[in-house]
């Protein structure tokens, strides 16, 4: 039996390699643009075909954006806990930058935090304690 020679499939020697004129094979141009280029324009019956969908959706905060700075806070209730049996608690130790008024608080205290909403100051003043900002 007889071997057949098998076809190189190399393309040496071609110029354009199979992509017909030699400018179609240069940049995403020849595609209407490279991935999802184009999707809002020559692309668009691509997009519907795949079930996607075009244009932002949604509320993001600043805070979810990275433009505002995430500050850690602490409900009043949680203050008290986290001082125990102390009169006088510096937030900052412990992480905490924004006094938020949730909650109760029974005993006077004398809280140092970075800011505090105006619940909080108010409840804090009512058992005749202190809110300093520091």
């Amino acid at each position: 039996m007889i071997k057949k020679k098998k076809k190189i499939v190399k393309q040496r020697g071609h110029r354009t390699h199979g992509w017909g004129s030699q400018k179609k094979h240069r940049g995403g141009g020849s595609r209407g643009g490279r991935g999802r280029g184009g999707v809002e324009k020559q692309k668009k019956i691509w997009l519907l075909k795949r079930g996607e969908k075009l244009g932002k959706r949604g509320f993001k905060s600043l805070k979810q954006r990275g433009l505002k700075s995430r500050e850690r806070e602490i409900n009043l209730r949680d203050v008290e806990k986290l001082a125990g049996n102390k009169k006088e608690i510096n937030l900052r130790d412990y992480g905490y930058e924004r006094v938020l008024g949730s909650g109760e608080i029974k005993k006077p205290l004398k809280i140092k935090a970075k800011h505090f909403s105006a619940k909080a100051k108010d409840k804090i003043k009512k058992v005749k304690g202190e809110a300093i900002n520091v």
